[in-house]
């Protein structure tokens, strides 16, 4: 796993995140679900449409909410926005509040249907 170091700049962001395994929501299908784990949590991701889906996890979602997850970041002002990256945070909001997770350590992708819903 590449680590992700704190960078002072934009250019150096996006270099930093380059080296990095993750996965744009965009390019997933709706129903494609995430499990992901980072340090503290592990949070199971329902993709939707137009950028919501459905969360559960960690201490903030402990049932399924609808949410939307705005990207990854190192914790600071710089964001790729729509993606989960490994060694990045997740920036998820719901309608109530914005979450910043502890950092991803690993992401895994499901095609099939999602446990739980029908």
């Amino acid at each position: 796993m590449t680590e992700v170091r704190p960078v002072a700049t934009l250019d150096g962001f996006a270099d930093a995140t380059e080296a990095v395994d993750g996965v744009y929501l965009r390019d997933l299908q709706p129903m494609t679900w995430l499990l992901v784990h980072t340090c503290n949590s592990e949070y199971r991701i329902v993709v939707s449409s137009g950028g919501a889906v459905l969360v559960e996890g960690g201490r903030f979602f402990e049932r399924p909410t609808t949410a939307v997850v705005d990207g990854a970041s190192l914790g600071g002002s710089f964001l790729k926005i729509g993606w989960i990256g490994v060694g990045l945070r997740m920036e998820i909001r719901d309608e109530s509040r914005r979450i910043v997770t502890s950092p991803v350590q690993r992401i895994a992708r499901h095609d099939e249907s999602v446990p739980g819903i029908h």
